[in-house]
């Protein structure tokens, strides 16, 4: 949960960030870009390092360092450098998103591990739906600056839950030897697969369009819809609420069908989403909250199928460097789609079409690579990557 949360809790005090610093709405979100570019960074450390070391230490100490980072960024006197501190905290917070995934794959393969990973997206849903209602809560009592040690305490407190509870899911036998080359590798030999680099992709460019979402719905639906902080934390905890059910009818209709098949009717459902938004904002700019909120319900609901189904495509077919595999996919998800966030304000925060286009290009993107590269090819073998006795 700390990824999204680390993102999510301080989207309610964006606006008035970006007043307190004296800044562009374009500006303020460059904080949200830097936490994206860190948490897909990082995860090309992490998963690797887990695939080396076992999942338990990596995560441990990705969590020590993501408190410390946290309490940097309360403290923090300017733009630059808040943006550079939220870089580090999302290096950090990595940890937890690439190694839950890993330690998934250890356990689980095809449509057993698109189950439980549709499991796991309840409680990431979790994120979604309590960061922005407690982050609007700080808001009332303290600024910005509060959600930031908040942060820095959960940090501490999943520091502390993860050297307690936390087993060992991968065994020393299935542990990869250490070393730059056999890391470089890896990579090469996944993005040398087609079917892989189009389930990257897909992840990547479906990413985008909830990232474009995130960045832009607290402009959106405070300064263009006129909703309060908390009326925002509301509204966006409704909408998180659609990935959770979202996520458990995947994890029930995957049972006894493809996942390649329900992963196409998530793309049709955020293609569906995106052109449902523009149209709205197009057509009746004025007509209020009614008619943008289902769309981007839609689009939550459509991230659900999208997310779990491709990322558990991905790892059956690579089960021994599963840390390095999840490690690329998480990148794609946030590299790819954080160049996108400042074009979401690059209009100023009194219209939300540019989100909305933003929406449709990423679903129809993702759409054309799921077809290109993904459903006309066939699977590959289980061992991709090469051993240690091969290097």
């Amino acid at each position: 949960m700390v990824g999204p949360a680390a993102m999510d809790m301080y989207l309610p005090g964006l606006p008035a960030l970006a007043r307190d610093f004296g800044v562009s709405t374009s500006a303020a979100q460059s904080t949200v870009a830097a936490y994206v570019i860190g948490l897909a960074a990082g995860q090309l450390v992490a998963g690797p390092l887990s695939d080396v070391h076992g999942r338990r230490r990596p995560l441990i100490a990705g969590m020590a360092l993501f408190t410390v980072a946290s309490l940097i960024c309360s403290v923090t006197p300017n733009l630059y450098a808040l943006a550079a501190m939220r870089l580090v905290q999302g290096l950090t917070a990595a940890a937890g998103m690439t190694i839950g995934r890993a330690a998934v794959r250890d356990l689980f393969s095809g449509a057993a591990a698109a189950r439980y990973l549709s499991r796991l997206i309840l409680v990431i849903g979790l994120a979604p739906i309590l960061a922005p209602v407690i982050g609007a809560q700080i808001l009332g009592a303290s600024s910005w600056r509060g959600v930031f040690v908040a942060l820095a305490l959960l940090g501490l407190a999943l520091t502390v839950l993860a050297a307690r509870l936390l087993p060992e899911t991968l065994p020393r036998d299935r542990r990869r030897p250490a070393g730059l080359r056999l890391t470089a590798r890896t990579f090469g030999h996944l993005l040398g697969e087609r079917r892989f680099v189009g389930f990257v992709l897909v992840c990547g460019l479906g990413a985008g369009a909830m990232l474009a979402y995130i960045a832009g719905s607290p402009f959106v639906l405070q300064d263009v819809y006129g909703a309060s902080p908390q009326l925002y934390g509301l509204l966006f905890a409704t909408n998180a609420l659609a990935l959770v059910v979202g996520a458990q009818l995947n994890a029930h209709l995957v049972m006894g069908r493809d996942p390649q098949r329900l992963l196409g009717l998530g793309l049709a459902m955020m293609v569906g989403a995106g052109v449902a938004l523009v149209a709205v904002v197009s057509l009746l700019p004025g007509a209020g909250l009614a008619t943008v909120m289902p769309p981007l319900t839609l689009l939550l609901f459509s991230w659900s199928f999208i997310q779990a189904n491709a990322v558990a495509a991905a790892l059956t077919d690579h089960p021994e460097v599963a840390g390095a595999a999840a490690g690329l996919l998480g990148v794609s998800q946030f590299a790819l789609g954080a160049p996108l966030v400042p074009l979401v304000g690059v209009s100023g925060d009194d219209t939300a079409l540019p989100m909305a286009i933003v929406v449709l290009a990423c679903g129809i993107s993702a759409s054309l690579v799921f077809r290109g590269l993904v459903v006309t090819t066939r699977r590959a073998r289980i061992a991709t990557a090469p051993r240690a006795s091969d290097v």
